[in-house]
């Protein structure tokens, strides 16, 4: 059975989930912070074991972000990643007075734009919008 939880994710749980995708993960105390300030976290359960996550930041009214979405390697495949991001969408869908219209926004590890792309995600730059960009900034 898969159950998909919001805002239980601990900072241990988010560190070994980000680990298991290659990706470093930052200090407990960053990672608690990141979680107490996102707008929503989901962690995805399968017989009772985590196996991945997501993190949904924004303003509520015009822009949503996906943010730190990931699927155990072992568990990639399964249609786990597909329960989460629906779940997630049916989130913002619900939080939004009638009539508004926002903008969902990620950025996809490489190679995962197929993924994103089943969901209407487009890649950049598009018709109407230019390359995204990001920068690291550090203290």
């Amino acid at each position: 059975m898969t159950i998909i939880r919001e805002n239980i994710l601990t900072a241990n749980q988010f560190n070994m989930l980000f680990n298991s995708v290659g990706w470093d993960s930052p200090s407990k105390e960053q990672t608690q912070t990141a979680l107490k300030n996102s707008l929503c976290t989901f962690a995805i359960y399968k017989e009772d074991n985590l196996v991945g996550m997501a993190r949904l930041l924004g303003d509520s009214a015009m822009s949503y972000y996906v943010k730190d979405f990931v699927i155990l390697p072992d568990y990639q495949g399964n249609g786990l990643g597909k329960a989460l991001m629906n779940h997630m969408i049916s989130f913002i869908k619900q939080q939004l007075p009638k009539g508004y219209k926002v903008s969902v926004e990620l950025i996809s590890s490489t190679g995962k734009e197929p993924f994103y792309s089943k969901f209407g995600f487009e890649e950049r730059p598009c018709q109407c919008d230019g390359a995204g960009m990001f920068m690291m900034v550090k203290a």
